[in-house]
């Protein structure tokens, strides 16, 4: 029985049918179109069984057995579980699973790690950095001198000649290597000599990119790295959530300044659905998964770029591509709207040294860890490419458009019923 059609749900829907109206349209959302936003997946249903359970009901201050409650046996048992696992998939001395968040862990490095004032050098937010790498709207930018390094114009790379440089200049406390929309794979040992040299920590954000780590499609950073920040949804498939992997000489500052310096009683039920996915995530199957996801991004790449829009450092080597719109006369802004209005949801973004605004934004970034969590391949990304080529090309605003764009979502509705979210039964 699956999550959705069980006694729970039936007593949800007697006791509040316009919040069950909401979860059975959001799932008819996810059923019905395509889901290429780089930061989503789908999480399994054992993991949704967890999330849902009464872990919710626990207050656990504190961790396994250094609770400020009693009656914590069991949320102790799935925290350390979910410790364990996370230490033995990642190869990491220490694991902090009570982030409530990506943001969460990124703050909690920042206080173990920094003063307020510091310099900390980080990627620019329209380079594909992070809000928490020093936008001046986040604390990052408000509490800390923080540098940006960028990526060279003429190959869309990081610019590690930069960092250094920068580095050398700046003499900062902390450097933040990872990103939001950069597709290429980072060089950590690089980074981790620029962090030597000038006495830096080495902070990994790899809240996008841990879920390949851990399936072992791409590089570890955690040999390289102080401490890494990561989210447990998008490629790694678990809940919303944030997870601390570091070394064991850090181990004290960052449980610290996670609980009680910018957290109190952690979400034991989401813990527990973390524990979950990393056991998933530990399996030859998943390892399968994380390989297929990035063939699919670079064929889903190749097949955009086929339809004349350039890929962003001329590809891929992860599970986004950040395509470059203005060779086909379309904003980001437009593309995202087309995009839904076709069914097809994916997200407008800037690419580098864009001259449009962020919320207008030139480009559009897809990712492919949902569509490949419904077992579409290398073919479907070739007909996926066509139909957002289609999308992105149609004026709803001109005769025909609308009639188009509503035809394109029957196209897509047809693709998703053979590869459909959360199969029923």
């Amino acid at each position: 029985m699956t999550p959705f059609w069980g006694p729970d749900f039936d007593e949800l829907a007697e006791t509040d049918p316009e919040i069950a109206s909401v979860v059975l349209g959001e799932l008819d959302r996810l059923r019905g179109g395509l889901q290429l936003v780089a930061s989503e997946n789908l999480t399994s249903p054992a993991v949704l069984a967890a999330l849902g359970s009464t872990l919710t009901n626990k207050y656990a201050e504190g961790y396994p057995g250094r609770r400020y409650y009693g009656g914590c046996a069991q949320v102790d048992r799935a925290e350390q579980l979910g410790i364990d696992r996370a230490r033995e998939l990642f190869g990491a001395e220490h694991a902090n699973l009570q982030p409530h968040s990506g943001a969460s862990a990124n703050l909690a490095a920042y206080a173990a790690l920094v003063q307020p004032g510091d310099t900390v050098l980080a990627m620019e937010l329209p380079h594909g950095g992070h809000l928490t790498h020093g936008s001046r709207v986040n604390f990052s930018g408000r509490w800390f001198d923080t540098v940006g390094y960028r990526v060279r114009r003429d190959t869309e790379l990081i610019d590690y000649d930069e960092v250094r440089d920068l580095a050398r200049a700046h003499r900062p406390k902390m450097i933040i290597c990872g990103a939001t929309a950069y597709p290429r794979l980072i060089d950590f040992a690089r980074f981790r000599e620029i962090a030597d040299e000038v006495g830096a920590y080495l902070m990994v954000d790899a809240a996008h990119f841990i879920g390949l780590v851990a399936g072992r499609a791409i590089p570890s950073p955690v040999p390289y790295a102080d401490v890494v920040c990561a989210t447990t949804h998008k490629v790694l498939r678990g809940p919303r959530g944030g997870m601390i992997l570091c070394r064991g000489s850090l181990a004290e500052r960052i449980d610290k300044a996670v609980f009680p310096f910018t957290q109190g009683g952690p979400l034991m039920h989401a813990i527990a659905a973390k524990a979950v996915a990393l056991r998933e995530a530990a399996s030859p199957r998943f390892r399968a998964y994380a390989s297929q996801v990035v063939q699919n991004a670079q064929a889903l790449a190749a097949a955009l770029a086929a339809e004349g829009m350039r890929p962003v450092s001329g590809g891929t080597d992860t599970h986004l591509a950040l395509l470059d719109l203005r060779a086909v006369g379309v904003t980001g802004r437009d593309a995202e709207a087309r995009c839904e209005a076709a069914g097809i949801t994916l997200n407008k973004n800037a690419i580098p040294y864009d001259p449009e605004k962020p919320m207008v934004a030139s480009g559009i970034r897809v990712g492919t860890p949902s569509v490949t969590t419904q077992g579409m391949r290398e073919p479907e990304m070739r007909r996926i490419g066509g139909l957002i080529a289609r999308a992105v090309r149609t004026d709803p605003g001109r005769p025909g458009g609308t009639e188009t764009l509503a035809r394109l979502a029957s196209e897509v509705a047809e693709l998703v019923a053979a590869y459909p979210a959360y199969p029923r039964g």
